[in-house]
């Protein structure tokens, strides 16, 4: 078993908000590369929001993003199980983020089981960093923060050209 610096742990624990036990694990699991810890971890996470995707998520906040200019604008509600974890900085900046996506991206809807045409908000690539979709985001967030964590709905107004 392959040694890791309690620094290497500390590291990917910045990177990923895991815990110290599962940052342990991966990196030995990987034998010290943060990359393939990372994988390792995200791999966990998804497998961690699968069981937590039946729990109810009834607490939550409706976050609102204005762009510059007051030309375009998105209200979205973003749940989580509990009101601790909606009163979070980290909380709110994912709602903040994914409503500053929807006024930029203009989704159709919020995933695939919604009906309609067009693009999914969650199949999108998060306008911060295109190597992530909405979904990894919403995923990351729901091994960080513990909790089922679901984008219920939202809506984009934008002023009307003459």
């Amino acid at each position: 078993m392959v040694q890791v610096s309690v620094e290497d742990i500390r590291k990917l624990r910045e990177i990923t908000g895991a815990g110290i036990l599962d940052c342990r694990t991966a990196l030995q699991e990987a034998a010290g590369d943060q990359g393939k810890a990372q994988a390792i971890l995200r791999e966990k996470g998804l497998a961690s929001a699968a069981k937590k995707a039946t729990r109810s998520a009834a607490e939550g906040v409706v976050e609102s993003y204005i762009h510059s200019g007051s030309r375009i604008g998105a209200l979205l509600e973003l749940n989580c199980e509990t009101d601790f974890v909606a009163r979070t900085d980290e909380f709110r900046a994912l709602a903040h983020d994914l409503a500053m996506q929807v006024a930029a991206m203009d989704p159709d809807r919020v995933g695939d089981d919604d009906e309609g045409e067009g693009v999914s908000l969650l199949e999108q690539s998060f306008i911060k960093d295109p190597s992530k979709t909405i979904q990894d985001l919403v995923n990351d967030a729901i091994a960080k923060m513990g909790e089922n964590i679901q984008v219920r709905r939202f809506v984009r107004y934008a002023l009307a050209e003459e």
